[in-house]
């Protein structure tokens, strides 16, 4: 048999790498007896990182069939989910049936922000699961999820079981298991399962992705994503229901948290899932030097704040690389803490031209030739543009949301629904891009030891053909013009 890496760690496994190599270092020594002392969390990370599942239907390209008008329930109405109720009451051929939160207040202050009649918003508040209740409604197409990370791959799997198509704010999933729930979920129910990226929205990002399509970059070589910024020490609250979790997430888990704003546009660039598939990572992250500061600083004025000093706060820093079956790497950041500018990264380096956007201005070079000018950027937009941008972007910059790109999120989905189209961001894309997250967390906890990516397509991304962003089909949903000012 011949001894790869897959064979390697099964064999030291079952036999014990003493067996292999008697003379190993201190480093290897720490490597291979990780099973012995990493948390339990941990070894089930590595356990379901290689377990398989027979795919039941490829959603890849799947149609719905069409809905005139999409019912749709939202759930979670803080800042996000507030910000949804309002865009998406903009659009033709949508109607809020309703809108979930704990909080009834929260709910409350949601539903004055729907900007035209005719959407009648019943309210589910007052318990953790009034969700539940919810989705079971038989009036509901669309359940659009904006809540706490934990509840995503939970609410996304309870609403496919009763019947509805789910749009799941990022990360999608926290664990590998509920990754594959959502994919199974889907598979079984033929039900999308979309995960809500607005970063592959963003208008340089499409036009970087038509580049690509268009073979300007030659062959991609390597790309980088990344989600800097400072937000570090407003993770602290108080008197805040329900945004301490945020907090919470960050004092327990090491690792790349939030993979899928600068995976995503990368993502499809490289066509993931759909002719190209990542195949193993590896992560690291830096110490604390940061977090556990600000505790300290707050406690001074506040006792409150106190019971997180000496917390286990992630590293402030962490650098994921992956590697596709191309042969391809990706560089993915993740910092929320470092008094650095907002950073996505998002490079594409390729065999004739290169892109970056930050933390500076959107630039590209061709060749071995300096940074094009305004002019020539300009020239490349008029060309390159692909008709999304052409026919959405000033709509999308009046109505907003990060510049425009939720908007243009939101109007794409709730397009792709009512003409019966595949969606842009399918459940291997939800699944793929938040499993980042876990798996990092077990390569930091083992000295940045390389974990394989699971495949949640089964092998059908040979054959999947990237999403079609031409709007030759579709594109005819409207923006309405009763909107109250």
């Amino acid at each position: 048999m011949q001894i790869n890496r897959r064979n390697f760690l099964r064999i030291a496994g079952a036999t014990g790498i003493g067996a292999m190599l008697p003379n190993i270092s201190k480093s290897a020594e720490f490597f291979f007896d990780k099973d012995q002392h990493s948390p339990k969390a941990l070894k089930n990370i590595y356990r379901q990182a290689y377990k398989k599942h027979p795919q039941k239907f490829n959603m890849c390209g799947y149609a719905a069939p069409k809905l005139d008008t999409v019912r749709i329930a939202i759930v979670g109405l803080g800042s996000r989910g507030g910000g949804a109720v309002q865009r998406l009451s903009y659009i033709d051929g949508v109607k809020i049936v309703a809108i979930c939160d704990e909080l009834e207040s929260q709910a409350i202050k949601a539903k004055s922000r729907i900007k035209t009649p005719e959407h009648p918003a019943v309210i589910y508040a007052g318990k953790e699961d009034s969700w539940k209740e919810m989705c079971r409604r038989e009036d509901i197409d669309l359940v659009y999820v904006t809540t706490p990370w934990e509840l995503h791959a939970p609410i996304g799997v309870y609403a496919m079981k009763q019947g509805k198509h789910v749009a799941l704010e990022i990360p999608a999933a926290k664990t590998i298991e509920e990754c594959w729930e959502l994919v199974q979920t889907s598979e079984k129910t033929k039900k999308h399962c979309v995960i809500l990226e607005n970063c592959c929205y963003d208008f340089f990002e499409l036009l970087t992705l038509n580049l690509a399509r268009n073979g300007f970059f030659g062959e991609i070589i390597h790309t980088e994503g990344a989600y800097i910024h400072t937000i570090g020490k407003s993770l602290f609250f108080r008197g805040k229901p329900g945004r301490s979790w945020r907090l919470k997430e960050n004092m327990e888990r090491n690792g790349n948290l939030y993979p899928t704003h600068g995976l995503g546009p990368v993502g499809q660039i490289m066509n993931l899932n759909r002719g190209n598939q990542m195949d193993y990572m590896v992560s690291m992250s830096s110490n604390d030097f940061m977090m556990n500061e600000f505790a300290k600083e707050l406690s001074k004025e506040e006792d409150y704040f106190k019971q997180f000093i000496d917390a286990p706060y992630r590293g402030n820093m962490n650098s994921s690389i992956i590697r596709t079956v191309k042969g391809q790497t990706i560089l993915i950041q993740h910092d929320v803490t470092t008094p650095r500018p907002y950073s996505r990264l998002h490079t594409i380096s390729g065999t004739k031209a290169t892109a970056q956007k930050y933390p500076l201005i959107p630039r590209i070079a061709i060749g071995e030739g300096e940074w094009l000018d305004e002019k020539e950027m300009k020239e490349l937009e008029e060309k390159y543009n692909p008709p999304l941008i052409k026919k959405m972007q000033d709509i999308a910059k009046e109505i907003g949301g990060h510049g425009g790109m939720d908007f243009l999120m939101d109007w794409r989905l709730i397009d792709c629904l009512r003409n019966g189209l595949p969606v842009d961001m399918d459940v291997y894309d939800a699944a793929a891009w938040s499993v980042i997250g876990p798996l990092s967390e077990w390569s930091v906890a083992n000295r940045s030891a390389p974990i394989d990516i699971p495949d949640f397509t089964n092998g059908s991304w040979k054959k999947n053909i990237p999403h079609d962003i031409s709007l030759q089909h579709g594109g005819n949903t409207r923006v309405r013009e009763d909107i109250e000012k």
